[in-house]
């Protein structure tokens, strides 16, 4: 079966929201990242803001303090919310449009459906670390300290709202070295798999 959905987890500065961005204008299909934000807040009735730092990132504090934080009586919290939210509009998007959709738990939410190509782009500490240093503007330590935040909280927040583990090759159809491929063959070789 052909693949009309693609998601894409990727490790911070692996270049993995701009590989999603170009393979959407490639193929003339719908790219969704930060443009589903205000989707997600209009239906929570949080702020944009709140859901660009929580909808994708758990708190600092790491999993236990995650797991534990600010539960209502039925034991929700203001994440669970926010995800739930962030799972139907994921779901509807799928139904209604070939699409890129970039981190969000996307495979995962989606994994019930055959049409859905799951990637993880990774790279090298050192190309990495020159990416964020050029993008932000930051020194090379600074660039260190953001990209282990930002993994860290992605793969709490995966861990925590799906059964599997982020960045696991096994849990997902392509993984990908953006360091060693390139971004350009990185697209090629999605491109190519969704036919």
């Amino acid at each position: 079966m052909a693949k009309r959905i693609i998601t894409i987890s990727r490790e911070f500065g692996s270049g993995g929201r701009f590989i999603g961005e170009e393979v959407a204008k490639k193929l003339g299909i719908a790219y969704y990242d930060k443009n589903i934000i205000n989707q997600i807040a209009e239906e929570s009735g949080l702020s944009p803001d709140y859901i660009q730092e929580s909808a994708e990132l758990s708190p600092k504090k790491g999993i236990l303090a995650y797991a534990l934080a600010g539960r209502d009586i039925t034991g929700k919290s203001v994440e669970d919310m926010v995800y739930e939210v962030q799972r139907k509009v994921i779901l509807e998007l799928a139904e209604k449009e070939p699409c890129v959709i970039i981190g969000r738990n996307a495979d995962f939410i989606l994994k019930d459906r055959d049409d859905v190509l799951n990637v993880f782009i990774h790279g090298n500490m050192p190309e990495k670390t020159k990416r964020i240093c050029q993008l932000y503007n930051v020194s090379e330590q600074d660039a260190v300290k953001m990209m282990t935040d930002t993994d860290k909280r992605r793969m709490t927040n995966y861990n925590f709202y799906t059964d599997q583990r982020w960045g696991k090759a096994s849990d997902y159809t392509l993984c990908l070295n953006s360091s060693q491929l390139g971004y350009d063959k990185c697209e090629e070789i999605i491109m190519e798999c969704v036919k």
